[in-house]
């Protein structure tokens, strides 16, 4: 299951967002989208969880959730 992470702050990487969903289940990927030219965060990503359950657990218990600093949107 593709889940989208919003709000999230620029200090923010692929592996805080892996660690972060790893505590609720399997993580395949976590990917943050930046902007092409400067590489900076443009404060949304994906993570990719094979299991339907663990990602809506997942989903559950991180929206909202304050990651350095910021409340993340999960959705």
């Amino acid at each position: 299951m593709n889940i989208y992470v919003g709000n999230l702050a620029p200090t923010v990487n692929e592996k805080d967002l892996e660690n972060e969903f790893a505590k609720h289940g399997q993580v395949s990927s976590a990917k943050i989208i930046r902007d092409m030219f400067t590489q900076q965060s443009k404060g949304f990503g994906f993570v990719e969880m094979p299991s339907t359950a663990e990602a809506q657990a997942a989903i559950k218990e991180l929206n909202t959730y304050e990651l350095q600093g910021k409340r993340i949107i999960v959705n």
